[in-house]
């Protein structure tokens, strides 16, 4: 069974939602049948690359509200953070474009290591001092190195614009498609969508149903006794009449 992950980098629901999903999937009986994909959602696609503000300055201007309110906001999302066991800093974040963050996770996905770069970069852009967004490609570099990738081929992809951006954008239009317009967004064997950062209980009834539901699959069988076919223990020799 396959789930697929529609999140950004900048988006803290997606942070928290992700621990929330792998506490129901930590306990899920087959589990280890379950293949778990991240796919791209830019909550700001916009904004330019060296366009970065704090957080509390962004969602003043985003939402109408006073930065009393923002870290209020932000206060109440540390405490659902911590309940989750994360690490979150209420003050002094960024915000920035994710574009170039989405692009090295696709190149994580062909090595193996998607899940490892993107808690790591979820790590550094809710929890460390050190901003994601201002320290330019060698943060980027060495975070994922940290994830097990090379990085030569972390840089080349950073110096091309282009690479993976096909990638990213295909992501995307196929978010629109299955109607999700905020993240985190859970598509389970593309047959049940969760939307949010809802409760690990709601992930375990999104698992449990997803996986009772899968169709057996169903063979066409014309000339009704099976033909020829090889298996573990060799190949069927035609006999002769």
């Amino acid at each position: 069974m396959r789930v697929e992950i529609w999140s950004d980098i900048a988006c803290p629901w997606c942070y928290v939602g992700k621990a929330r999903f792998e506490k129901a999937l930590e306990a899920f009986p087959h589990r280890d049948a379950v293949e778990v994909v991240h796919r791209s959602f830019e909550l700001d696609p916009g904004r330019a690359k060296d366009d970065v503000q704090p957080v509390l300055a962004m969602l003043s201007k985003k939402y109408g509200m006073s930065e009393a309110q923002a870290q209020a906001g932000e206060e109440n999302l540390g405490a659902q953070a911590a309940a989750e066991g994360l690490a979150y800093r209420t003050r002094d974040r960024d915000h920035g474009n994710t574009f170039d963050l989405h692009r090295l996770l696709h190149l994580a996905k062909e090595h193996g290591r998607q899940d490892e770069l993107i808690q790591i970069f979820y790590r550094a852009n809710f929890a460390e001092e050190r901003s994601l967004f201002t320290e330019g490609d060698e943060r980027l570099v060495e975070l994922a190195v940290e994830a097990g990738l090379d990085a030569g081929e972390v840089r080349r992809v950073l110096a091309d614009p282009t690479a993976y951006a096909d990638e990213v954008r295909a992501d995307e239009r196929e978010a629109a498609e299955l109607g999700a317009n905020g993240v985190p967004f859970f598509v389970l064997d593309r047959t049940y969508g969760v939307s949010g950062a809802q409760p690990a209980e709601v992930f375990t009834q999104a698992l449990t149903k997803a996986w009772g539901d899968r169709s057996p699959l169903k063979l066409i069988d014309q000339g009704g006794a099976g033909a020829e076919a090889c298996g573990p223990d060799g190949c069927a020799v035609p006999q002769q009449g």
